[in-house]
């Protein structure tokens, strides 16, 4: 793979760093990529191929700037819970403070799979890491639904599921920072909800992904919780094994794209007693088919 990659790219360097997905893009300063179409066609290419991206040592991009480069992939929208900067809506920050125990979306999940039109993709940059610990794991979506046997993908192909805002242990992880920024527009007793296919196909790729996650959704459409549970545990379990993943240390300036209609994130939380602070941006999507 990393032979293909080497030959497949000459303005950029791709190097995989898992064998599942994700991928560092090194030779590219993302303050001036914006204006180098050859480049960013290399870097959309290398984003899709691998599904979650990284470039390192960016502490000089500032919100201005992470937000040409987020414009460059999508279009940047607001966060439905938190409020964004004052001078830069469409950025949130992702805190966890050092008296805190609980971090924000610390669960495997997919972002915002409750609204009718999900993320194409987020960005994060972190701006203060701890000196150990807050990776983020990454699982491909892909690599869950192709894996499943022929019965079993025959069996979710048609089948819808509803995913909510309000599941218990997501909501938990956004606790403090709701009280904290609360978005003046979305109340946080607002709950959303929506109803998506278990398996979308990739508007891009045309790949079929796995595209249920266990932060969001509550069960399937038609059925009972309770009816719904025994299999969906199945799912949240089979989606997140070992060899869909990779894991990412982060730096300071470190700097991460992942397509959210393919990919699953988890950021682990064993840092208690440190400060981490990373800056995210949504980019809007589409209704899942």
């Amino acid at each position: 793979m990393t032979n293909l990659d080497i030959d497949q790219y000459h303005h950029i360097r791709v190097r995989p760093i898992a064998g599942s997905l994700g991928a560092e893009i090194d030779g590219v300063d993302l303050v001036d990529v914006v204006e180098h179409r050859d480049v960013m066609s290399e870097i959309k290419q290398a984003w899709l191929r691998h599904l979650v991206v990284f470039f390192r040592e960016h502490e000089h991009l500032d919100s201005d700037g992470f937000l040409a480069f987020a414009r460059q992939i999508g279009n940047p929208v607001e966060y439905p819970f938190v409020r964004g900067h004052d001078d830069h809506p469409e950025v949130i920050s992702v805190t966890k403070l050092s008296h805190e125990t609980v971090n924000f979306g610390g669960i495997w999940h997919a972002d915002t799979t409750y609204l009718e039109r999900p993320p194409k993709a987020t960005m994060l940059i972190a701006r203060e890491i701890p000196p150990a610990g807050g990776d983020t794991v990454f699982a491909n979506q892909y690599a869950a639904y192709e894996t499943l046997s022929d019965g079993m993908r025959a069996m979710l192909d048609p089948l819808r599921a509803i995913s909510s805002s309000a599941l218990a242990d997501v909501s938990k992880t956004r606790e403090d920072r709701i009280r904290d920024t609360a978005s003046a527009d979305e109340p946080e007793s607002q709950v959303f909800e929506a109803c998506h296919p278990v398996v979308r196909t990739h508007p891009e790729t045309g790949r079929k992904a796995l595209y249920v996650n266990i932060a969001h959704t509550s069960r399937f459409d038609g059925m009972t919780e309770e009816e719904s549970r025994p299999l969906l545990d199945y799912l949240f379990r089979h989606q997140t094994r070992p060899e869909f993943t990779a894991r990412f240390v982060w730096r300071s300036g470190s700097l991460a794209l992942w397509d959210n209609r393919c990919v699953q994130h988890n950021p682990v939380n064993d840092y208690h007693g440190h400060k981490r602070v990373m800056h995210r941006i949504t980019l809007e999507g589409d209704v899942p088919r």
